[in-house]
């Protein structure tokens, strides 16, 4: 898949590896490939989320990471470290493929596989840009991984499941910080109060 690059959020550009930087902009490089590149709805929401947190020193989960979009950002935003989570054992070469791009090196670990597979105890804040009822049927174990006072940032949401996801967050003890709703889906920021 070829792609021109494009700004996204307030502060980056996604941009394809022979691209000339430009001044006022943070590159964040993603190959050409079946994954995508960004350009999604949910993408974007997450990313302008994240530009909106303090994210430095942090460490964070990524929960079906796909081509390691919002782990790149997060790093580039300032989190220390984090785990990058997905089933699709092309995703995770993608994901690698695209932190070599970005000289992003041990900062990141690739899990191809589940939630199961996560031997880290607590993050600081936990990232899943996936559907809704995969995050219906994670929470439990979703909300586990993200210290007391932690941030969820949930998205891939569509407006269906919207309320039922908000519902069960909040009884696994997660505050809404806000919700986004865009033309198909919906991302919601939580906090973790217990």
């Amino acid at each position: 898949m070829n792609y021109q690059p494009f700004d996204i959020g307030k502060n980056f550009r996604i941009a394809p590896q022979d691209t000339i930087p430009v001044s006022g902009k943070t590159d964040i490089i993603m190959a050409r490939g079946a994954f995508g590149s960004g350009e999604h709805e949910t993408t974007a929401s997450c990313i302008e989320i994240l530009e909106t947190l303090d994210l430095a020193g942090q460490r964070f989960l990524d929960l079906g990471s796909g081509t390691a979009i919002l782990a790149i950002t997060a790093l580039k935003l300032g989190a220390a470290s984090g785990v990058c989570v997905d089933i699709e054992e092309d995703a995770v070469k993608s994901a690698q493929l695209n932190c070599e791009l970005n000289n992003i090196g041990n900062e990141l670990e690739h899990i191809c596989g589940t939630l199961e597979n996560v031997t880290d105890e607590q993050f600081d804040f936990v990232l899943a840009n996936i559907y809704g009822d995969i995050l219906l049927a994670v929470c439990n174990d979703l909300v586990a991984k993200a210290k007391p006072g932690g941030t969820l940032l949930l998205s891939g949401i569509l407006w269906e499941y919207d309320f039922p996801v908000r519902q069960k967050y909040e009884r696994e003890g997660c505050e809404v910080v806000r919700t986004r709703m865009m033309e198909e889906f919906c991302t919601v920021l939580l906090r973790k109060t217990v």
